[in-house]
């Protein structure tokens, strides 16, 4: 049904409580049913009734909320048209530095066309889950099984692990070949998936997963392997790492779970505790750091009986299911061990580098996307009868954060390169300081950007909902990635001592 056409004039003459009509960006709604419902109150509205309202519209609320209540929308204003761009899902932002350089129109030595054929299939997947997983975070509920299920289906799961074998057959987002699949495309993953902000929840879907999967990819024995791996990549059964302790974190020789074997030498019993696991409440299997006789071992833990899991409260969603997770004489098969006993460090250790990598690529677009936000506020916001852009101490802001920004994702792009080109050997030798030093600094620029950020935005800043909420949402959870996977101060040391070892003897001044 095609929608009327009005004049200005005719609006004006609906300027009551019970007949009340507003004008945004030159389209016509009927607020007289909707008066008394809108949560700030009558009054915002029938100050604007009969009037142009987009100013005042753009100033309170996200665009978002024209799209919810579009119910409202009568008709436009004749010979007028509107002036603000609506988003489309799956397109790309027009908006500078909202998008990495190469998909702003800049040359790359790094990306080809499988890459922009990925995102923008990704980008429409990630987009059609967005509200979605919006709802989740807000109601602070596990991610769904029927959610899961959809990233299985599009391959978003498998795709978070990195490029290997168990890819190779699939076809992946964008017609791209499992074999072809490499770092970068793992990239456009992981910032797509950022692009919900909805950190919490983020790490409730695959937070666990990316660091969990890769002990029984890489260690499993074949049939752990065939039995595990298809149905947590199709998104039917969840699985995390469980290696932090009430005792220890970054010290993983003072863990205290132990695993003792039976007598007839075919189970090993567990127990203890662990803590701060993320997606732990909701695993169906947990991959555990043990005290075996030999020495630190890991093993794959099923739930059952003698698990239990407690939800501990952090300063993100409960969506993420961060745990509290106690093992009370679970029976676990020998054939569970990941590696060989007394081995676990090698693979605990095993994983990382592309485990901080990941949270690289996580913390990179987090900063991009608030950014983005803050041009847009910075636009639209009047204060004081200018817009703040106009005032030079937000565009010294601006420039900060922009300028931080491009230089720490200039370096994730060449540390990706080195990825995608060295043996995991090579990585091993050459790429964990670099990747340490890298984290540190992010999380870093991280800080500056959250709180530049909330300068700028003000008490919308801190408040959950509404125009702010994504600048909240990193205030409030930025220190998730200074501290998981090692935290500030162990990444900065970890950065020098490998640079150590590479410091010529002969050095002087």
């Amino acid at each position: 049904m095609s929608l009327k056409t009005f004049t200005r004039e005719e609006v004006k003459r609906h300027a009551s409580e019970d007949d009340l009509w507003i004008i945004i960006d030159s389209s016509v709604y009927d607020m007289s049913r909707f008066v008394d419902l809108h949560p700030g109150g009558a009054f915002p509205i029938l100050e604007l009734a009969g009037k142009d309202a987009t100013d005042a519209f753009y100033g309170l609320h996200r665009q978002e909320v024209l799209v919810k209540y579009n119910r409202y929308k009568i008709g436009t204003i004749a010979d007028e048209k509107p002036q603000v761009d609506f988003y489309e899902p799956g397109s790309l932002s027009k908006v500078p530095y909202a998008e990495s350089s190469a998909w702003m129109g800049f040359k790359s030595p790094y990306f080809t066309d499988s890459h922009f054929k990925l995102r923008a299939a990704v980008r429409k997947v990630c987009d059609s889950l967005a509200a979605e997983a919006r709802e989740f975070e807000d109601a602070g509920i596990k991610p769904s099984d029927e959610f899961m299920q959809k990233m299985g289906e599009n391959h978003l799961l498998a795709m978070n692990i990195g490029p290997g074998p168990h890819l190779h057959g699939m076809v992946l987002p964008g017609g791209i070949k499992g074999e072809d699949f490499d770092y970068f495309h793992e990239m456009i993953v992981h910032e797509e998936i950022g692009r919900w902000k909805v950190r919490g929840f983020d790490d409730g879907v695959i937070g666990g997963m990316v660091i969990s999967a890769p002990t029984v990819l890489n260690f499993g024995s074949p049939a752990l392997k065939k039995k595990i791996i298809p149905e947590v990549f199709a998104g039917r059964k969840r699985i995390c790492l469980a290696i932090s302790e009430p005792y220890a974190g970054s010290d993983v020789a003072r863990i205290r779970t132990t695993a003792k074997r039976t007598a007839d030498g075919k189970h090993f019993i567990v127990n203890g505790v662990k803590k701060w696991i993320t997606g732990g409440c909701w695993a169906d299997y947990f991959s555990v750091a043990v005290q075996t006789e030999k020495g630190i071992s890991m093993l794959l833990v099923e739930r059952g009986e003698g698990v239990e899991t407690k939800l501990i409260k952090t300063s993100y969603s409960p969506s993420a299911g961060t745990a509290y997770v106690t093992f009370e004489n679970v029976l676990v098969p020998v054939e569970n061990l990941l590696g060989k006993e007394n081995k676990g460090f090698l693979v605990v250790l095993s994983n990382f580098n592309h485990e901080r990598w990941v949270m690289l690529t996580g913390s990179s677009i987090a900063c991009r996307l608030v950014i983005e936000e803050c041009f847009k506020w910075a636009n639209q916001r009047l204060v004081f009868g200018k817009r703040l852009i106009d005032q030079p101490v937000i565009r010294n802001k601006l420039a900060k954060m922009i300028s931080s920004l491009e230089s720490i994702h200039a370096w994730i792009e060449n540390i990706t390169f080195q990825m995608n080109n060295m043996s995991y050997d090579e990585q091993s030798d050459k790429l964990a300081g670099p990747i340490a030093l890298c984290k540190y600094h992010v999380t870093r620029v991280m800080h500056d950007v959250a709180d530049e950020a909330c300068q700028i935005f003000g008490g919308r800043a801190i408040t959950k909902t509404g125009m702010g909420r994504t600048v909240e949402t990193l205030q409030r959870t930025y220190k998730f990635s200074a501290i998981l996977g090692g935290s500030e101060e162990i990444m900065a040391d970890l950065g020098v001592r490998q640079a150590m070892k590479k410091f010529p003897d002969g050095a002087r001044l």
